[in-house]
């Protein structure tokens, strides 16, 4: 198979990098995201997990991928994928407004992508969080870690973290 490429962007900020999906070792997932692409939405960063920023999606695979090429400590450049329950992302804790796209929908998909070192995937009421693997970050990563960490300290309000295929 043909290696198959992304562009991951923060569009606000005009910045993005590009990624090789890993059809080799998640294979089901990729698939998944790849039919579906582009994908894109209100951008969190994230308050646990520590490097990472994501957006939260509908469900758009057929079937949920099973947890294929999983991490619970995620390296610089990889793209996760995560599937919760509206119940887990519920708490007001967590920092999510009343209004937030999410809310409501049963099966709520995470796409993440990680960007800086030092990440392990604990929640404090859940435990461990395994995600899958699907994605890995080959060209302008470095000029993507200093938007996230703009977001990080200016605000994401009207910022939108798009997967499109390139």
């Amino acid at each position: 198979m043909t290696d198959r490429f992304i562009e991951v962007s923060l569009d606000k900020r005009g910045v993005s990098c590009t990624a090789r999906l890993l059809d080799d070792r998640a294979p089901l997932t990729c698939a998944a995201v790849w039919d579906a692409l582009p994908l894109g939405g209100d951008v969190y960063h994230a308050k646990y997990a520590r490097n990472e920023i994501y957006a939260l999606l509908p469900p758009f695979a057929t079937r949920e991928p099973p947890l294929e090429n999983p991490t619970i400590t995620p390296i610089p450049g990889d793209l996760c994928y995560f599937t919760f329950t509206d119940t887990q992302l519920g708490t007001s804790s967590y920092g999510y407004e009343d209004t937030a796209d999410h809310r409501g929908r049963q099966t709520v998909v995470d796409l993440a992508l990680f960007y800086e070192r030092n990440n392990l995937l604990i929640n404090g009421d859940a435990g461990w969080v395994p995600g899958i693997v699907w994605g890995a970050v080959v060209s302008g990563l470095d000029e993507m870690a200093a938007a996230c960490q703009d977001l990080w300290r200016t605000g994401a309000v009207g910022e939108t973290l798009n997967f499109r295929r390139i």
